[in-house]
């Protein structure tokens, strides 16, 4: 499953964030890190809601996505250890970022100012990599010293090469890392090398600008950076519209000049920043969709299915999710000679029905 930290300073809105990603249900505080509250969240997918539908499984499964509400300041977390850690364990992180005034809710940082937040947080995550890498240099240099060998010495070109980009403040996720070095800092998961989801916390009365996300990253110069994805949001808003019918948050986004929560927007946001995709496995049992990234092929598709499935593999049965619709079912798509078979190389593509013949 996929794990997002949400992050901040302290009063900026992560907890409302949370909350209204999960419904308040999180599941609790997670061993070994305190205050640290989970909740899993259903992918929302209006084509799984077609084929469920069509099919009228006995089961239904959604993608999901794991949110991990990080206690205190992210600044702290990045200088203390243990919850450095639990950072650590996250695929990405989504920096809630204060734009809103609030004198009930003093800001951490004495004044409301995203620019200079964003920027004390990514080098707070920088300097933490840095540690690290100077720590792992050391080790390099000591081993190098003992006995020659070219993997020691392809990584340590490769550490240095982090150092000299870090002692930059350049984060490590915009720079260019061919596969065979991503290979070799791995096992590291550095702070800054994460893929980071900016989420703009704006006012009650600026409410209606959260559709306009681009100009206010470019503001604060979040605009074309690698890895990196961006949006605003109204947290206020968004906890009001949690506790509604859908009648009701209709309603009550409409008298915002709003068309939609962020809560969708927040995921799909994760997800394109991730590089993932969802394919689909239908039948009279189960409607389920099924979590890959882009580039996954059909062989590595069904071995997210099952690890049998990977093993058996024979051919795969693939329908683009238009032309399945467009058919009316399997039994028609065959028909029509739109559900084709593809071998272990085919690309999955995002969308798409898989079923995955197999041996044993």
């Amino acid at each position: 499953m996929l794990n997002i930290g949400i992050v901040g300073l302290g009063q900026a809105g992560k907890t409302t964030l949370f909350r209204t990603l999960t419904h308040t249900h999180g599941t609790g505080l997670r061993s070994g890190r305190p205050e640290a509250h989970v909740g899993v969240v259903h992918v929302p997918d209006a084509r799984l809601d077609r084929l469920i539908q069509m099919f009228q499984p006995k089961k239904s499964v959604y993608a999901s996505v794991e949110y991990v509400d990080m206690p205190g300041s992210v600044i702290e977390l990045a200088r203390a250890g243990a919850q450095s850690a639990a950072l650590r364990d996250m695929d990405a992180l989504a920096h809630v970022v204060r734009v809103f005034e609030d004198d009930a809710l003093p800001p951490e940082s004495g004044s409301v100012d995203p620019r200079r937040d964003i920027e004390n947080v990514e080098l707070e995550l920088i300097l933490s990599d840095l540690a690290s890498v100077e720590k792992r240099l050391d080790r390099l240099d000591k081993d190098i010293k003992k006995q020659k060998n070219p993997a020691l010495e392809k990584e340590h070109q490769v550490f240095q090469r982090l150092k000299q980009a870090l002692e930059k403040q350049t984060p490590l996720r915009e720079l260019a890392i061919a596969p065979d070095e991503e290979k070799i800092i791995r096992g590291f998961t550095f702070l800054s090398f994460k893929p980071m989801l900016y989420v703009l916390n704006l006012g009650e009365k600026d409410a209606a600008k959260t559709h306009a996300s681009s100009e206010l990253a470019k503001a604060y110069g979040l605009s074309q950076r690698a890895k990196t994805e961006f949006m605003a949001v109204c947290g206020k808003v968004e906890a009001e519209l949690a506790e509604m019918t859908d009648d009701e948050a209709a309603e009550f986004l409409a008298s915002y000049g709003l068309a939609e929560s962020a809560v969708t927007r927040i995921i799909h946001s994760s997800y394109h920043l991730l590089g993932l995709i969802s394919f689909f496995t239908v039948g009279e049992e189960e409607c389920h969709a099924w979590t890959v990234r882009l580039g996954t092929t059909a062989v590595e598709a069904a071995g997210a299915v099952h690890s049998d499935l990977q093993k058996g593999f024979i051919r795969a049965e693939v329908i683009a999710y238009d032309d399945l619709i467009q058919a009316g079912g399997l039994a028609e798509a065959r028909q029509h000679g739109t559900l084709r078979l593809e071998g272990k190389e085919y690309i999955v593509k995002d969308g798409e029905f898989v079923h995955i013949r197999h041996s044993g």
